[in-house]
């Protein structure tokens, strides 16, 4: 009795799915290659309009080579907006393309590597409101601009394609899907499925690229005589050399005080100097740790009404004054800014073409957020802090840095990036050596002591690494302008605390073993960038340096 009442509301349920109306009217099905593969996705490596389209320009089989086109074709039965309608018909057409878009899972010889619901912002609303045929270019000769671009590049280099793609022989099967977030994640049946053949041509390379390099006189550095693991060192080079971990350019590790490795790629030497991004705005939590120490500023908890009259800007409200310093080092300001929405109007992008940074930040509204408890990532508030430390110290901030940071730490060679008031600018892009990065890191490391010098205060780093964000479900906590990062070896957790910038750039200072590592790279706006680096420390770096 029991299997006969689930059959028939199996029934009733795809019954009920099969009546629900189209709530747009797809494009006509014309094209008689389309009407021949409809939910099939084929593959092709040439650039070619549905129009033109032939059997024979779509393979069974194809050499991966990431300097020819890698195009596929997806043909449907219907749009997008219906396949989503028939998920939640009492939503709008809006609602739909809001909350939903395609799925798309990526197989490797029938094993799931990776699945991706595609950004509602993906594609344009018109044609998954009434397209039934999509060319998506994963690779293109053109350097194309797509998002079909960026899901491969998330598929390949960020969530384990390249890994599961050997060189050899595969299969790599592409389902594509339905998908609606609402309460619930809804994901339909699969609408169109595809599968090729890839050949992945091993690469040659030489015994030089593969060897641990050796550190060269005149570092600055104490040289460690400790062992470390130098056949993972090795296969990591070997992944460098064959580009299979992507635009880094260095790897410095000191462990107890000592230089441990030292390494360079891709162009990069000891003396290049690496635009690290937003590394730079830990300079700025150093910064303030040390103009506190001084007495330039009184502590963390001063708020934005001691150093601005904050009537003059837009937008005022009596809740603006209340901003601490400590709740912009720890991006919880309260401002309607966050680097992470493109609608937001304190989005860093909107500040950049602005003549005044500190006004376009005075500016901004603020939210119904409470001081200092809800995490956003806001760089205009970071520069905020850079100017109140400029207008706070003697001779501003660029001579006081110098004098106070860099020269103790033998730091000379540097370049800021300035804001339009020609001030250093702590949103980032400060260049720097490897080397002198990790001369940074290893102040940290010290308790803020420099060959006997206290430079920073043990008790402001130690506010500096506590975690004020123990709930946030998106990341493992943040600082004082520091990222708080759990590294996982085996059955070891190795807890961090990190400056991280764009590109894939850190300077990682581990809270329980005496190491700090540096890895520069230049994977700007790459989405692969910060995985590759988390992949390149949790599988090799630590492994090598404390199994």
């Amino acid at each position: 009795m029991k299997t006969i009442l689930v059959f028939t509301l199996i029934l009733i349920s795809n019954l009920s799915l099969a009546q629900v109306q189209n709530i747009i009217e797809p494009e006509k099905i014309e094209n008689s290659v389309q009407k021949k593969h409809l939910k099939e996705i084929l593959f092709s490596d040439k650039v070619i309009s549905l129009e033109k389209i032939k059997e024979t320009d779509f393979l069974q089989t194809m050499v991966y080579q990431e300097d020819k086109n890698f195009d596929i074709r997806v043909f449907l039965d219907n749009s997008l907006i219906n396949y989503l309608h028939q998920l939640d018909s009492s939503l709008s057409t809006e609602e739909l393309l809001k909350k939903g878009n395609y799925q798309f899972n990526f197989f490797v010889d029938g094993k799931l590597i990776y699945t991706e619901n595609l950004n509602s912002g993906a594609g344009t609303p018109e044609s998954k409101k009434i397209k039934t045929s999509l060319r998506i270019p994963f690779l293109s000769t053109t350097n194309e601009d797509s998002w079909g671009k960026y899901l491969w590049m998330r598929f390949y280099l960020a969530n384990g394609g390249i890994d599961a793609l050997e060189n050899g022989n595969y299969t790599l099967t592409i389902e594509i899907k339905p998908y609606l977030k609402t309460t619930v994640l809804k994901v339909g049946n699969t609408i169109a499925r595809g599968e090729i053949k890839l050949i992945i041509p091993k690469k040659n390379i030489s015994e030089q690229e593969i060897t641990v390099q050796k550190i060269q006189p005149d570092s600055g550095w104490k040289i460690s005589d400790e062992q470390f693991n130098q056949k993972k060192i090795e296969a990591l080079n070997q992944k460098i050399a064959e580009n299979r971990f992507r635009d880094i350019t260095g790897i410095v590790i000191i462990k107890n005080g000592k230089l441990l490795l030292e390494e360079y790629f891709n162009g990069y030497k000891r003396d290049s100097l690496n635009d690290t991004r937003s590394v730079g705005k830990s300079f700025s939590s150093a910064l303030m740790g040390i103009a506190i120490k001084d007495g330039f500023i009184k502590n963390e908890y001063q708020s934005l009404k001691e150093f601005y009259h904050l009537k003059q800007f837009n937008n005022y409200s009596s809740e603006k004054e209340n901003v601490t310093i400590k709740s912009l080092l720890t991006m919880s300001s309260g401002f309607n800014g966050n680097d992470e929405d493109y609608e937001s109007p304190g989005n860093e992008e909107n500040m950049y073409p602005t003549e005044n940074w500190i006004k376009f930040t005075l500016d901004l509204p603020m939210t119904e957020n409470k001081i200092g408890q809800n995490w956003n990532y806001f760089t205009a508030g970071v520069v905020l802090t850079g100017d109140i430390l400029d207008q706070s110290v003697p001779k501003g901030l660029e001579n006081y840095a110098g004098q106070k940071l860099f020269q103790p730490l033998g730091i000379t060679n540097y370049e800021w990036q300035f804001t339009p008031q020609q001030k250093p600018s702590l949103a980032g892009g400060l260049k720097m050596k490897a080397l002198d990065f990790a001369k940074f890191g290893q102040l940290y490391k010290n308790n803020g002591i420099w060959n006997g010098k206290t430079i920073l205060d043990k008790n402001w780093i130690k506010k500096t690494f506590t975690n004020y964000f123990t709930s946030h479900k998106d990341f493992e906590g943040y600082g004082y302008l520091f990222w708080r990062k759990i590294y996982k070896v085996g059955n070891k957790n190795f807890e961090a605390y990190q400056a991280s910038g764009n590109g894939g750039n850190k300077i990682i200072i581990f809270t329980e073993i005496p190491v700090v590592m540096v890895v520069t790279a230049k994977a700007y706006n790459k989405p692969y960038a910060h995985a590759q680096v988390d992949k390149i420390v949790q599988e090799y770096l630590l492994p090598a340096v404390y199994e």
